[in-house]
């Protein structure tokens, strides 16, 4: 367990608006709100990384791109592409859905591939990366395979879910992720995050970051906790 202060639990989270129908407004509030609360990050689409990066820009806030998204269904090049291109027009974090076709057919190697593609880049340009497993539509065994080629590729983080299927990020998925990829590659909780219990919940199994879309009413629902408890910091 350590403390965490409300700003400490705020740099937790990615603050999200991944919808298709998205407009500048809506762009302008998000960064808004992360420059507000000092959240890490805005999780966007990558069409928005220029406008998202200029909104933040002198910020300690990064531009995350979603690559790949939602389905995970375009070849390695595309997806490598598309991170080039996001990381071009401003991005400093990048999120990639796998390929799950491939992942049901047991095509580790294509899978080690594209992570190893994907990951270079970001390697390469000094940024973060994230593996989206979308944990709802697999099985345990191929939840574990996902984990043992992270283990080996090494991105920064491994993700459990778009928040765009049929299911969202648990507790029993964070677990099994933290204990089974290797101890240098961090646990991304993501989808269906909308309290602050359940937030507090991903960060005890393990979660080092969050991605929501409710991170304003979540940190504003612990700061009144805090502050009703006549305390700095909450142990996790």
């Amino acid at each position: 367990m350590k403390p965490y202060t409300l700003d400490d639990l705020a740099r937790l989270v990615d603050h999200t608006n991944l919808h298709p129908d998205a407009t500048r407004a809506d762009m302008e509030k998000l960064c808004d709100e992360a420059k507000r609360y000092h959240f890490k990050m805005v999780a966007i689409n990558s069409v928005q990384s220029k406008l998202c990066s200029e909104l933040l820009a002198g910020t300690d806030i990064d531009t995350g791109a979603a690559i790949g998204f939602p389905l995970g269904q375009t070849t390695i090049a595309t997806k490598v592409f598309e991170t080039k291109d996001a990381l071009a027009n401003g991005a400093n974090e990048i999120d990639y859905v796998v390929n799950l076709t491939e992942v049901k057919a047991g095509n580790w190697d294509y899978i080690r591939d594209e992570m190893t593609q994907i990951v270079e880049v970001c390697r390469e340009a000094g940024v973060p990366s994230k593996v989206i497993f979308e944990n709802c539509l697999l099985t345990e065994d191929e939840k574990l395979g996902l984990c043992k080629v992270a283990s080996e590729v090494l991105p920064d983080f491994v993700k459990t879910s778009t928040g765009f299927s049929t299911g969202g990020a648990t507790v029993d998925d964070v677990k099994l992720m933290r204990e089974h990829v290797d101890a240098r590659v961090k646990v991304k909780a993501a989808g269906g995050i909308r309290t602050a219990d359940a937030f507090l919940d991903m960060v005890r199994a393990g979660a080092e970051r969050i991605g929501c879309s409710a991170g304003v009413p979540i940190i504003e629902e612990l700061g009144r906790r805090m502050a009703a408890e006549g305390v700095d910091t909450i142990e996790l």
